[in-house]
């Protein structure tokens, strides 16, 4: 059952999202009023070492009040290209360059709200090239083992959905 958008117009507008009113019909002729989120794409990077080791920051969300390991992220800017967004901000929150970047996956992580698609990328090598620049978003960046991802997420170490999704993809395909 497929539901139909009529119209939308921004409500309110910043650098970062915009929420837009839609008028929405659906299959049986009602009409319903649904806010959603434009929100720009959002670029994930890491690697993982010939050890099987994934690098991963702790860091603290204040809107949820809460702790877990991620990915570096960020959004895209405009006219920058996904993949360099994601090695940008890799460097930005690790200190690590990544070598060459494949992509992993491409997430819609609410997309019954929002229009964010998250892209992930990874690298089979990383070059330290120091302290990171973005230092203050995370408490510290670590090199995990990638078979201890899938209990850290059953533990609820890792609460973003988009870093779980990733994770688990890299466990696959790097240990089967």
């Amino acid at each position: 059952m497929q539901w139909t958008k009529l119209s939308e117009q921004t409500v309110y507008e910043n650098r970062w999202f915009r929420v837009n009113l839609a008028d929405v019909e659906l299959p049986d002729g009602r009409h319903l009023d649904h806010f959603l989120i434009r929100l720009r794409p959002v670029a994930v990077a890491t690697a993982v070492n010939k050890a099987n080791e994934v690098l991963m920051l702790w860091r603290h969300r204040f809107i949820t009040n809460s702790w877990g390991w991620e990915l570096a992220a960020g959004v895209v800017e405009d006219g920058e290209d996904i993949a360099a967004a994601a090695a940008r901000e890799m460097e930005e929150e690790t200190g690590w360059r990544p070598g060459p970047l494949q992509h992993l996956m491409t997430v819609e992580p609410s997309n019954g709200l929002t229009d964010a698609r998250h892209h992930l990328y990874w690298s089979e090598d990383a070059t330290y090239i120091g302290h990171p620049e973005d230092d203050f978003e995370s408490s510290r960046r670590e090199w995990i083992p990638l078979k201890l991802v899938p209990d850290m997420i059953a533990r609820g170490e890792v609460p973003a959905a988009n870093m779980a999704a990733g994770l688990l993809m890299l466990h696959h395909l790097r240990l089967g």
